[in-house]
């Protein structure tokens, strides 16, 4: 089954649709009732369009539809139909389009003088008939689908598996750093000063000349291990001063490689303080990763703009385009953005919009340090 899909997918689109036109057209001239100039017309207009189903689907469907009144079941019209659903998400037009793809198969009934038994019969199965495409066009949407979002959980999974190994790391990296300050600095400090002591005391040249070396060598090694610890502290989150944090200078690279179809507008004036930018920074962060994970398909605006003695950011997304599976979340994103914002005498409002898509809007004193 797997290799006989893999070498389907391997055929040229144009080929497989120049194909259908072809057996769509043998079809129509073997089922047609009547070979007449118009029916034959119709039929050739609807066959020829299937070539082009893909880009005009609705249309490529009205286009087929005559050819369902010059016979019992034409193989144009339920290609049509598969096509028009498996891109669609339109329940209603899809409905609409059996029905009326079973009409058109009925109206010759009646000019037949078919009694309503026959004709309501007919239409019944033409309901039938036309509604098996469609719900196998629906059935593969939504198996594509869910294939997107198994790809995007499993690519937040690994993402949180990747944050969860640099905290360990880095509370591994912490600990080494207490470890070394507390226990080896305090071994090292100790031998250092008995050296001291022991090339004074002696009178010998020769251990006057070792003390004095092992003691160069244990202020060396202090040296060493206090560097050491400052870098161990630092990948450990514990020396905040040697990793640069986030400000607005690096906004545009985080909209950009947010994941999200995002677009940044607007600018702020250089005097924001530097606790304000990293607000800033962070509000727009978390709502570009809800986006990510809640709204899929959405395009998101980030503003950033001036009100008076205030400053702010306001990002908001459409609705998703495809449908959202529930992610694990520690729902705590929305807290900690308020949190700050109250720290800096600001304001975070945070809901869904009237088109439904999700707005996030923070608010500063410009002031704010």
């Amino acid at each position: 089954m797997t290799a006989a899909r893999t070498l389907w997918q391997r055929v040229p689109t144009p080929v497989v649709d120049l194909v259908l036109a072809a057996v769509a057209a043998v079809d129509a001239w073997v089922g047609m009732w009547e070979h007449t100039g118009a029916g034959v017309a119709l039929a050739a207009v609807g066959c020829v369009a299937l070539a082009f189903r893909r880009r005009f689907p609705l249309l490529v469907f009205l286009l087929t539809l005559p050819i369902a009144l010059t016979q019992d079941v034409a193989i144009a019209v339920l290609v049509a139909l598969f096509t028009l659903a498996e891109g669609s998400r339109n329940r209603r037009l899809l409905a609409g389009c059996v029905a009326l793809a079973a009409v058109a198969s009925t109206a010759p009934l009646p000019l037949m003088d078919a009694d309503r038994t026959m004709t309501l019969v007919v239409f019944v199965y033409g309901l039938a008939t036309a509604a098996a495409p469609v719900l196998f066009g629906q059935l593969l949407q939504a198996h594509r689908d869910l294939a997107r979002r198994l790809v995007e959980i499993e690519e937040a999974r690994e993402h949180e598996r990747a944050l969860h190994a640099q905290a360990v790391l880095a509370r591994e990296r912490a600990q080494l750093a207490r470890e070394m300050h507390d226990v080896v600095s305090h071994q090292v400090s100790l031998i250092a000063v008995q050296a001291g002591a022991l090339q004074v005391a002696a009178r010998d040249a020769d251990a006057k000349e070792a003390a004095r070396t092992i003691r160069s060598l244990s202020v060396t090694t202090l040296d060493e291990l206090r560097t050491m610890v400052t870098l161990l502290r630092a990948s450990g989150g514990n020396a905040t001063e040697l990793t640069p944090q986030p400000t607005l200078a690096d906004l545009r690279k985080l909209v950009e490689s947010s994941g999200t179809h995002a677009h940044l507008t607007g600018e702020l004036p250089p005097t924001v303080g530097t606790p304000a930018q990293r607000a800033l920074y962070r509000t727009v962060q978390e709502a570009l990763t809800n986006v990510r994970k809640h709204a899929p398909g959405a395009t998101a605006r980030v503003e950033l703009w001036q009100d008076g003695d205030h400053v702010g950011v306001t990002v908001t997304n459409t609705p998703p385009t495809r449908p959202s599976l529930s992610l694990p979340g520690s729902q705590q994103g929305l807290v900690g953005l308020r949190e700050r914002a109250d720290i800096l005498r600001g304001t975070l409002n945070a809901g869904p919009t009237t088109e439904g898509g999700y707005r996030v809007r923070l608010r500063l004193p410009l002031s704010a340090d």
